[in-house]
């Protein structure tokens, strides 16, 4: 269009905003999912931690020098007398923290409205490979202080490869880059943390994205065991769902910036190969794990349990469900009671067994030293598969539970387990990773 003077006249702001967001989100949304506690934001908020990861990561590369002489000093040097130093890199560490937790409940989130069914099954793929690439980012990034807290958590995790058989030993010295935890290990988690990874990430999380907007965005909201889809109108994404995504993610900004002032992020003195603290924990992230060493046998806690839970859950959606409950919290009134009643029991059950195992074995010797055969270890393994097949198949014929309630209840008995079994880690193993109150004794 020309003006009357002949000059073309400007393309309005709006115009360009609007190209740039209509990029990643289609033009109108249903008005049904724009509810909040449809999706709780998760996934914007966790979009927004990933940003503050890599303008704060940036920052933080001016002053970091990675090597075992220089690290933990220039870490120092950058929070006591670089301007505002120390808050760039409490917003790091929290957001590093806060975006794991987002990230997993995001995933219950998709789980339990049965938002991996067609056509979004493979971005269930995807955004579970995003979830590992972000652990993986904050495992090798939990070792540049080179701290005793640090130096130690990872040992700890690296140590635990030592037990997988045939390549657990090569593992564990290709990750250290030599026999034992020095330059080499720090140069490769270095490297891995601030290139490799943020590529990988940002790759996948375009590509995530794209997906859920060639699905037709998040999964329409219906009311348990209504009779299809409900058939609601459509909205513009702009203004609607662009004002409510900018909320949010103000939103989180907020919460980051105020745990960064009031929280430190911890830093311990510079690394000591000779002296480890007592108890030598891995990072809380990597606990639940830690914490099956203390109960199974290496082969069964680093390998077969992991292994099995991996492909149990990338594989969820390609299982055949006769019915797609897609939008439906809980998939009806009878899934919210079968899942209130799988984590009640879940929970005792699982802590029972851990004081179990502290009766009979009350005075471990540490996650990485567990003498136990072979045999000896399955036994328990076993016990628990009999105890949460049992649990299923009865409350399946209590319930007559199709198949994806009866897939929500092994799912969420799973998860329950590993967050009794990460909890009782963080804050119930003392000394000698004993099981002691948090406020101590026991």
């Amino acid at each position: 269009m020309k003006s009357k003077a002949g000059h073309r006249n400007p393309k309005p702001y709006a115009h360009y905003l609007n190209t740039f967001v209509l990029h990643f989100r289609p033009r109108t949304i249903p008005e049904g999912t724009l509810k909040f506690t449809h999706t709780w934001g998760l996934g914007g908020m966790a979009t927004v931690l990933v940003m503050l990861l890599m303008g704060t990561g940036l920052l933080l590369k001016f002053y970091y020098l990675p090597s075992p002489e220089k690290a933990y000093q220039s870490v120092l040097y950058l929070k006591n007398e670089v301007l505002f130093g120390g808050l760039v890199r409490n917003i790091h560490y929290w957001s590093a923290n806060l975006v794991l937790m987002v990230v997993f409940l995001h995933f219950i989130r998709v789980f339990l409205t049965g938002a991996f069914h067609a056509p979004r099954r493979f971005n269930w793929v995807v955004g579970l490979c995003i979830f590992l690439l972000l652990l993986l980012s904050n495992f090798t990034g939990y070792l540049l202080p080179w701290d005793q807290l640090s130096y130690w958590a990872v040992t700890i995790s690296v140590g635990m490869l030592e037990y997988l058989p045939f390549a657990g030993r090569w593992l564990q010295e290709m990750i250290q880059g030599g026999v034992e935890m020095g330059p080499a290990t720090l140069s490769n988690f270095y490297a891995i943390h601030t290139a490799v990874l943020p590529v990988l990430l940002v790759s996948l999380l375009l590509f995530h994205f794209w997906r859920v907007r060639k699905a037709g965005g998040v999964v329409i909201p219906r009311k348990p065991d209504s009779p299809g889809e409900n058939q609601e109108r459509r909205v513009p994404t702009i203004p609607h769902l662009l004002l409510r995504e900018l909320t949010v993610a103000l939103a989180v900004v907020a919460v980051i910036l105020v745990l960064s002032i009031l929280f430190e992020a911890p830093l311990m003195e510079k690394a000591n190969p000779g002296l480890s603290p007592n108890p030598t924990k891995a990072p809380w992230y990597f606990m639940g794990i830690q914490e099956l060493l203390l109960h199974f046998h290496p082969l069964f806690a680093l390998l077969v349990i992991p292994l099995s839970a991996l492909f149990f859950i990338f594989t969820l959606p390609y299982f055949h469900y006769p019915e797609n409950p897609s939008g439906i919290w809980l998939i009806s009134a009878k899934g919210r009671k079968m899942a209130w009643i799988t984590i009640l029991f879940a929970v005792p059950v699982t802590v029972v067994g851990i004081l179990i195992q502290a009766r009979f074995q009350p005075s471990p010797a540490g996650a990485l030293n567990v003498q136990a055969t072979l045999s000896g270890g399955a036994i328990p393994l076993v016990l628990c598969v009999m105890v949460m097949s049992g649990f299923c198949l009865i409350i399946k014929r209590l319930f007559s539970a199709d198949r994806n309630e009866t897939v929500q209840n092994f799912v969420l008995f799973l998860l329950t387990a590993f967050l009794v079994f990460t909890v009782t880690g963080i804050w119930f193993r003392g000394s000698g990773m004993r099981l002691m109150w948090p406020w101590g004794g026991m």
